[in-house]
Formats: structure tokens, C-alpha cells, sequence
């Protein structure tokens, strides 16, 4: 797949996901097998830009492109200087957020919400397309505001004309949040009269899922976001699958310890030792799901304050784990939607 001047290794892509998708997550998964990974929303205020979060978020040193940044808002301008922004300072593609269903962005018009003001989007992404001169503008929505107002296709032809190059679609309405099940069939019906790149989101959870979706859909892309929370080797398990037919074996116990404790050192590194602390508490917990005695621990490890306790405490659960079982066993796939929603 290709995004302007960048052409991905795969079409396996990491959904932007706010609080799990900085930088030590994205250069995981891009490493595990994903062709592209999307950042967690910018604000597009521009009177945060210099706070401590903003310049974090703007921080993608080593990273391996492309670097995708996405951003949020609701004021065309306001938007257009974001994209000015990030694209200074190193993105490579901008992403629009159209698609973050929840009531704190939806609240200020922002996210899903801009899908009931057609006339709205396409003065946002005018401005931004105009701002990001030749960096390339991608769009992220869902299909429409509720099930009566699915106007994924409309908003197609708005982006196409604005010159939006890739349109990223999640199989529900901002209505639907994260309940129930993803529908794929608007996503086939926007594939169908697409002219840009079309990325298919919404419950990818296993390889075989992800080959439906692509072949159901007809997408040129995947786009996976909550199942690969504690589970970054799930892009290369589905390009595994999607290239031979073939299932990988679920990772060894030693591998998921040694990919976590990788992680931790990036989270330590990027965010200091106590924003690290507390940023690892819910990927240790992913990592951890179904693995024996994983709640007890779980529990235990939102107590701990330093790094050093962190890291002692992880050691010593996997050590304990890696004496019972040699690979790990995952919960069925509702239950890992249930806790990563």
C-alpha cells in the first residue's frame, strides 16, 4: 500500500488509540510487523503546544518512517496550524481524527461528532490538505453519527475532493462506541466507489479475521487497534497467515517476558521514571492477561511506585510462569474486547 510518496512494507497498520499509541508502542509494533503506526491525537490548540504532553507527543526521534501523526479539532484554522505544527516538527503524514467517539472530544464537536456537519468537514480538510502542502493527509471515521445516519460515502467524496489519500474507516457509528460488532459492509460499499487507498478497522482480532475483513471488504489495508494491546506479535501472526495460509504457535512465555521488559525500558526512557511507572501499569496488565494468577498480580502491580519494584515484581511473575507453561493461553477474543474497550 502506498500513502503518497511512501510505500508501506504491509497493510497491516496500528489504529491510533490515545494514551496507548506513543512512541515506544508504535516503534514495537512496527517492529513486530506492522507497516505503519498512527499517534495517538495532537491537540490542535494551539495554546498547549509548548506543554509537557504536546512536546512528548511531537517527540518521534528514531523513529522508523513514515511517521503518521494524527490530530484533533473542530476550527478548520486551528487545524491548519496543527498540521503546520507536526509536520515541523518530523511528521510525514498527517492523519485527520473524524472517528474518536468519545463524549469529551465529541462534546467540543471534535472527533465523530464532525460527521453531522458535512459542509464543516470539508472546510477542515481543505484547510489542512492546503497547510500540509506536500506532506500527505489521511482521514479516520466511522460510518456515520448513528445507524439512520450512515454517511461514510458522502464523507468519501468530500475527502477525495479535498485531496485526502488514504480514508481509514471503524465499522460502527459514534453511536455504537465500542459495543456490540463491527459492520463491514459500509466499509465494501466505500471501497467500491473509492478513487484513495481505503484502511478497514473495527475487531480485528486474529489472522483469520483480518483476512476476512480484507477480503469481505475489499480494503487495500487493516487497521488494528485494541487487540494488539499486550499483543504487538499479532502483526506478524497475520502477516504470517495472510502470505502462507499458515498459523504461527503462540509466542513462548520467555518471549512475551523479554518483549515486555524491552517496552518498559523504552516507557522508563521516554516518560522518566515515575510517568513511566505509571504509563507501564496498563500494558503490564495486557501483557499479563491470560497467564495463571495474572488478576492477583495485576492488583498488586498498580501498588508499586518505582521502577525497580516494577521490574522486580514482573521478573518474578514470569519467572514463576515460565516454570508452569511454555506458551501463553489467551482468553477467547471477547473477552480481551471486554477488557481493552
Amino acid at each position: 500500500m502506498r500513502i503518497g510518496p511512501y510505500q508501506l512494507k504491509n497493510n497491516l497498520i496500528v489504529a491510533p488509540m490515545a494514551g496507548v499509541t506513543d512512541r515506544p508502542f508504535r516503534q514495537l509494533c512496527k517492529r513486530m510487523g506492522a507497516g505503519m503506526a498512527v499517534s495517538e491525537m495532537v491537540t490542535s490548540n494551539s495554546l498547549l503546544y509548548g506543554s509537557a504532553k504536546t512536546i512528548r507527543r511531537a517527540n518521534h526521534e528514531g523513529e522508523v518512517a513514515p511517521i503518521s501523526v494524527q490530530i484533533a479539532g473542530s476550527i478548520p484554522a486551528m487545524m491548519a496550524e496543527a498540521a503546520a505544527y507536526n509536520v515541523d516538527n518530523g511528521a510525514q503524514i498527517i492523519d485527520i481524527n473524524m472517528g474518536c467517539p468519545a463524549k469529551k472530544i465529541c462534546n467540543v464537536m471534535a472527533g465523530s461528532a464532525l460527521l453531522q456537519d458535512e459542509p464543516l468537514v470539508a472546510r477542515i480538510l481543505e484547510a489542512v490538505v492546503r497547510s500540509a502542502a506536500d506532506t500527505p493527509v489521511t482521514l479516520k471515521i466511522r460510518t456515520g453519527w448513528d445507524r439512520s445516519n450512515r454517511n461514510a460515502l458522502t464523507i468519501l467524496h468530500i475527502a477525495q475532493e479535498s485531496g485526502i489519500q488514504a480514508l481509514a474507516v471503524h465499522g460502527r457509528t459514534r453511536a455504537c462506541g465500542y459495543s456490540g460488532e463491527a459492520e463491514y459492509e459500509t466499509i465494501a460499499a466505500v471501497k467500491a466507489q473509492a478513487r484513495i487507498p481505503v484502511i478497514a478497522n473495527g475487531d480485528i482480532t486474529s489472522p483469520e479475521k483480518a483476512k476476512f475483513v480484507l477480503e469481505s471488504t475489499g480494503a487495500d489495508a487493516i487497521m488494528i487497534g485494541r487487540a494488539a494491546q499486550g499483543r504487538p506479535w499479532l502483526f506478524r501472526e497475520i502477516a504470517h497467515f495472510l502470505a502462507t495460509g499458515e498459523k504461527l504457535p503462540a509466542p513462548e512465555v520467555a518471549e512475551i517476558h523479554d518483549v515486555l521488559l524491552a517496552h518498559l525500558d523504552d516507557l522508563y526512557r521516554f516518560y522518566g521514571d515515575i510517568g513511566g511507572v505509571r504509563m507501564a501499569r496498563k500494558h503490564i496488565a495486557w501483557y499479563t492477561r491470560g497467564l495463571a494468577d495474572s488478576a492477583s498480580f495485576r492488583h498488586a502491580m498498580n501498588q508499586l511506585e518505582t521502577t525497580a519494584l516494577q521490574l522486580d515484581a514482573v521478573n518474578d511473575f514470569f519467572w514463576r510462569a515460565r516454570g508452569r507453561d511454555s506458551r501463553l493461553v489467551y482468553l477467547d477474543t471477547s473477552a480481551l474486547q471486554r477488557e481493552a474497550a
